[in-house]
């Protein structure tokens, strides 16, 4: 027989068999698909049954118990209770009651994207409208985009319809405006906004951040933007080039040129297409060049949003250079300039998986030029620097590593440090380079770690320097070394023979928090970056003191002094700071037993609401800071707190879908419950009062627009009747007055926040990609022009204008920021 022709009836009979197999598997899945077709519409028979029983129509909403809802994957508990399923809508952002007992580790993380209360992800609005007893005859999902309807006008009625995701949401105009039609857009106002303050330093994840420039000022950064400050002039300048969260800082030889590192940014679509629609402003401060740099970052596209390294003049502020597009993957999260051969080459570290060190000579041509890279460790790099004697050699550190690189023929080869009989630590946290060259480490244990110049052996130790870790070590000019303790918050200091001086030793204060990083400042004072995002200053003969410090985590609430140029924050960290925004200085602090999330002060301005995570709420003396009273509605967050006009009410609007109402007597020391307004269905988002303070309208997570009767708490169904209501303010995100603040593609938790100007000429939004945007008021032409800036890298919670309207203040949520604005015409 062939022995080809056995060959070929072999494989017949295998893929005879292999059909067959597939036949059979084919048959299973349909059987599986009518299987679950059945169980679909048997569900759907069961709640329709049980709407029957309860007197309900199916498809028919009740406020207080939903018949349609999510059915979730698992059950969602808080406290071990179940949670109210969510309905089938799609919900805009608000956070849920934070776990304070996770660490906050990058805020470009996916935290910037955070779900809703229960941590659903919510199905396309287009399928809202189905029953359950569609479920029998599934459809293919629709996993693409929403399909984006035009704004319409309907004159008969005198309304605007606007769609976010596809859902309609209509806005009533004003009887006074029967000409109004739909254009493309009203026109950017005249007015700028011109950053002037920024409140706070990121020292609680990055080190080696804080350095003294000739020129006086103390350089660091927070959020997307670069900080000098002069603390003896009292003056800020910013550079304003990045997109996202700086992670890292160099000076070079100069001292006049910097290169700082960012991660990867929103990468947000409409970023690409929203030059036609919006005119960008660049934030800028006293100096015009500021504008300059802003504006290259316009020019330079979508690309500027992927980690990269720009080098810049900090006396010009102008961009030098922008290297590493397309280099980077996830964050540029250390970088250093050589020393030794006048700072020619720069060395970047990725905080990507691989860790990949890369070598530039970062002034020749214009995006500079690579010379080499390699994957530098599998574990996190906390430390790379140029030796400052060798431009050949860079010393990298991190976790249970210390890394030798030499760099011969643009070749980069490493020699691992050896601890010998030292244990090894798990962390080798900071570096430093004594007079001679030798290398000197602070690790995980609490040990300082001496490497001769040249030597990848340990020289000399100091076993148990400090308690716990040490995260920062500092080379002053007489050749002492400081080194910060991470845990036992101590400063000491060494002399050159590495024996400890026993008449200097400096404890930090518990509220300041350990030390991070250590520079000389000027003459013999020493600046302090600590873990709880504060900068101190003092010496070793004198006390530190705070000169910048503001909230350690995530950042919702805002409310500004219905008199003064003060203004009121708070946060997670459980921390009420309140700002007098003329000196940029705290006027107090309080720490209370719960996370914060909203504010709002009395009209008085003598009382001061917060609104806190857990669902209680507090009134606090805003003199004193005593506690006036406390209330616990619910057991979720309340997302916002708004006093009435006059005075005589509180409005608290909750994540549990109620407002509660309480009046208030005594100038605002004294609250009786009202009642509760129960008809939303989802979380409440924003609220205000009528100027006569009988009414408030307010917005939902699910894009519902309602209106009440302060005093009986009842609905307003008809919502044209309250189309000429003057309202006290407008922070409530859908209305007619504000729709033009919804671009093209928005899905609803673009905006997080909204403020009009007391002169009504203005109204600035807040969104979710860190940019603070300026419209014409009213804004109810959709899709309207806007002024935009940058400054902040997370989502932008809260913004509120001063009582004279003469600044803007701004909270970012996770990098935790507070900007202040200067409005200009």
């Amino acid at each position: 027989m062939d022995g080809s022709n056995g060959i070929l009836d072999v494989e017949d009979i295998l893929n005879g068999d292999m059909e067959d197999r597939i036949a059979v598997l084919e048959k299973k899945v349909a059987q599986q698909d009518d299987e679950i077709v059945c169980l679909k519409t048997a569900l759907a028979d069961v709640v329709r049954r049980m709407s029957n029983l309860e007197g309900k129509r199916p498809g028919k909403f009740s406020p207080a118990r939903p018949s349609h809802m999510v059915l979730p994957s698992k059950l969602n508990m808080s406290n071990g209770t179940p949670k109210k399923p969510i309905h089938n809508f799609p919900m805009a952002k608000r956070p849920s009651t934070p776990d304070h007992t996770k660490k906050i580790t990058n805020s470009n993380s996916d935290l910037r994207r955070w779900a809703s209360a229960d941590g659903n992800s919510f199905p396309s609005p287009a399928r809202r409208s189905s029953s359950l007893t569609n479920l029998s005859s599934p459809k293919p999902r629709n996993t693409g985009p929403p399909v984006s309807k035009e704004a319409n006008y309907n004159k008969e009625e005198g309304f605007v319809k606007i769609y976010l995701r596809g859902r309609g949401i209509t806005m009533y105009a004003p009887s006074s405006m029967p000409d109004y039609t739909i254009s493309k857009g009203a026109q950017a106002p005249s007015q700028k906004l011109k950053l002037d303050w920024v409140y706070g330093y990121r020292g609680r994840d990055c080190r080696s951040n804080l350095h003294l420039l000739p020129t006086g000022e103390v350089i660091y950064f927070i959020a997307a933007v670069v900080v000098m400050y002069n603390v003896e002039e009292e003056m800020q300048r910013f550079y304003l080039g990045h997109t996202d969260d700086v992670k890292c800082i160099a000076i070079h030889p100069d001292k006049v040129t910097i290169a700082t590192g960012q991660v990867a940014g929103h990468d947000r679509k409409s970023d690409a297409k929203k030059s036609p629609r919006t005119a960008s402003a660049a934030s800028s401060t006293s100096s015009s060049t500021e504008d300059a740099a802003d504006d290259e970052t316009d020019s330079t596209d979508i690309k500027c949003y992927v980690p990269h390294v720009r080098i810049w003049d900090s006396i010009s502020l102008t961009t030098l250079r922008i290297i590493g597009i397309g280099e980077f993957e996830r964050a540029v999260c250390c970088i250093s300039f050589s020393k030794a051969d006048g700072g020619s080459h720069l060395v970047a570290v990725d905080e990507a998986n691989d860790h990949v060190l890369s070598v530039w000579e970062w002034n020749k041509g214009e995006k500079g030029t690579k010379l080499t890279e390699t994957k530098s460790a599998t574990e996190p790099v906390l430390a790379a620097e140029f030796h400052p004697m060798d431009h050949k050699q860079i010393i990298s550190c991190g976790k249970s590593h210390i890394s030798f690189w030499t760099i011969e023929d643009n070749r980069l080869t490493k020699k691992s440090g050896v601890f010998e009989k030292h244990d090894k630590p798990k962390y080798v946290t900071c570096l430093a380079f004594a007079d001679n060259g030798d290398v000197i480490s602070g690790d995980s244990n609490g040990n300082i770690f001496v490497w001769g110049k040249g030597n990848t052996r340990i020289h000399y130790a100091v076993p148990s320097a400090h308690e716990g870790p040490i995260f920062g070590l500092y080379v002053m000019k007489d050749g002492t070394l400081l080194s910060g303790g991470g845990k036992d918050r101590k400063l000491l200091a060494w002399d050159r023979r590495y024996i400890q001086k026993t008449d200097v030793e400096k404890e930090l204060p518990e509220g300041t928090g350990p030390v991070r990083t250590i520079t000389q400042g000027k003459d013999n004072q020493i600046l302090i970056g600590t873990t709880k995002n504060a900068i101190l200053q003092g010496s070793l003969t004198s006390d530190f003191y705070s000169i910048v410090q503001a909230h350690t985590d995530e950042l919702w609430g805002l409310a500004v002094h219905p008199a003064s140029r003060q203004f009121l924050t708070c946060s997670y960290d459980r921390h009420i700071i309140l700002w007098d925004s003329s000196s940029h200085t705290q006027v107090w602090t309080k720490t209370i037993d719960d996370g914060c999330q909203s504010a709002g002060f009395h009209p008085s301005g003598t009382v001061i609401a917060i609104g806190t995570v857990t669902g209680r709420w507090l009134a606090i003396d805003a003199a004193s800071r005593d506690l006036v009273t406390v209330h616990t509605d619910g057991n979720e967050q309340h997302d916002c707190m708004e006093y009435s006009p006059d005075g005589h009410y509180l409005a608290v609007g909750s994540h549990d879908n109620y407002i509660y109402v309480y009046a208030v007597s005594e100038n605002g020391y004294k609250y009786n419950k009202v009642g509760r307004c129960n008809g939303h269905s989802s979380y409440i988002t924003h609220l205000d009062w009528s100027a006569d303070s009988q009414y408030i309208q307010s917005n939902s997570g699910d894009y519902e627009i309602l209106f009440w009767s302060a005093s009986t708490c009842r609905q307003v169904t008809s919502a044209s009747s309250m189309r000429d209501i003057e309202w006290s303010s407008q922070h409530c995100t859908l209305g007619f007055s504000v729709c033009g603040i919804w671009q093209e593609g928005a899905d609803g938790t673009d905006v997080n926040a909204v403020c009009r100007s007391h002169d009504k000429t203005v109204a600035v939004s807040g969104d979710d990609f860190g940019k603070v945007n300026l419209f014409k008021y009213p804004c109810c032409q959709p899709k309207s022009h806007s002024n935009s800036y940058s400054g902040h890298s997370s989502h932008v919670t809260c913004v509120r204008f001063l009582k004279d309207d003469s600044r803007l203040i701004s909270t970012g949520g996770k990098d935790m920021s507070i900007m202040q604005w200067r409005l200009s015409s």
